[in-house]
């Protein structure tokens, strides 16, 4: 039996090992091994995460820490989230950044973590509650939401025609930005938004229907070939993110109403802002995801050096990021820069 117990005692520490190892090649490092900062994503192909990446770990060496980054396989990952926070707590974080995929299921985790007094901040998609984390560093999704419905209210009160519109939503768990985003659209043009907690309200006469995308271009796709099945009268298309976006393009394409039809966005990244020039999209907010990670970064490493705590300079824990209406079709009362400008100050 001592044997026994030793043969399994050795088992138990080789998959331990092993498991560490793993935990430890799924993020990939950077900085000048300072105190450790999590950057947690919701996947890492899309270009916004990308460029976020990029904005942290070009942030992390100046300011001495070591950045640990991690992702979700795909849009609503929620439990390689998890691991994640798991794997920054083993691993003596001082903090992280984090994208949540689940804005609801990720909350209990992140208690944890801030029990162990890690500082947590939110990039670009808020947590439910807001106050789950220390603060949130993000576009104001709403207002984002709101310019590009504004500009397409004037689009199509200047051309004189009904609208018929599709939204092509992020994912089934229906994330705050899914829904301040889809919300804010249809605020700026003029729809009633019913239940605040949710996605807009479909009983209006305008909406043709809503389908789920997963935020990148196959989604898209298929979100578009299934409501022109139900509606092909459909002509205002208003859609999560520019991959999403260059996916119902796709759709109507091969519909043959690529001309007929008008899509709006938000993003920002180049990708969709050249198909801004290409007249794919017809207005896009671009926000800065590289200006939040860069604030989240500082924010964490001034936490580590001396436990100060990020606050809005009106006191609150919601710091906006900012966003750009984008269009190469430009509408009265709606202020907008050209895809120049975009092209300019783009990012992915």
């Amino acid at each position: 039996m001592p044997g026994l117990r030793r043969t399994l005692a050795i088992g138990t520490i080789l998959t331990l090992t092993a498991f560490s190892a793993a935990c430890a090649n799924d993020a990939a490092s950077s900085g000048d091994g300072g105190q450790v900062v999590g950057l947690i994503t919701k996947t890492d192909t899309n270009p916004f995460f990308v460029k976020m990446k990029q904005g942290a770990q070009q942030a992390a060496g100046p300011r001495g820490v070591t950045l640990q980054t991690f992702a979700g396989k795909q849009d609503g990952d929620n439990e390689a989230q998890v691991q994640a926070i798991e794997s920054l707590m083993s691993a003596g974080a001082k903090g992280f950044l984090i994208t949540p995929n689940d804005s609801k299921a990720i909350v209990p985790t992140i208690d944890k973590a801030r029990q162990q007094g890690l500082l947590v901040i939110a990039l670009d998609t808020p947590t439910d509650p807001p106050s789950a984390v220390d603060a949130t560093f993000a576009t104001d999704n709403y207002q984002a939401g709101k310019l590009i419905g504004q500009w397409a209210k004037a689009k199509f009160a200047k051309d004189g025609k009904p609208a018929k519109i599709a939204l092509l939503d992020d994912n089934a768990n229906q994330t705050s930005v899914d829904v301040k985003r889809d919300q804010g659209f249809l605020d700026g043009f003029g729809i009633p938004v019913g239940d605040p907690d949710r996605i807009g309200d479909e009983h209006d006469p305008r909406i043709s229907g809503h389908d789920v995308t997963n935020g990148n271009e196959d989604g898209g796709r298929t979100a578009m070939e299934n409501l022109l099945q139900k509606d092909p009268s459909i002509n205002l298309v208003y859609t999560i993110n520019e991959p999403a976006a260059a996916g119902a393009y796709q759709a109507l394409s091969a519909a043959g109403k690529e001309k007929q039809v008008t899509i709006v966005s938000i993003d920002g990244g180049c990708p969709g802002v050249g198909n801004v020039t290409k007249k794919v999209i017809g207005a896009t907010s671009m926000q800065f995801p590289l200006k939040m990670a860069e604030l989240g970064v500082d924010a964490v490493a001034r936490f580590a050096q001396d436990g100060t705590k990020p606050r809005a300079g009106d006191g609150k824990d919601f710091v906006d990021t900012g966003a750009q209406l984008v269009t190469d079709d430009p509408q009265t009362g709606v202020e907008s820069k050209d895809s120049a400008w975009g092209k300019q100050n783009c990012w992915g």
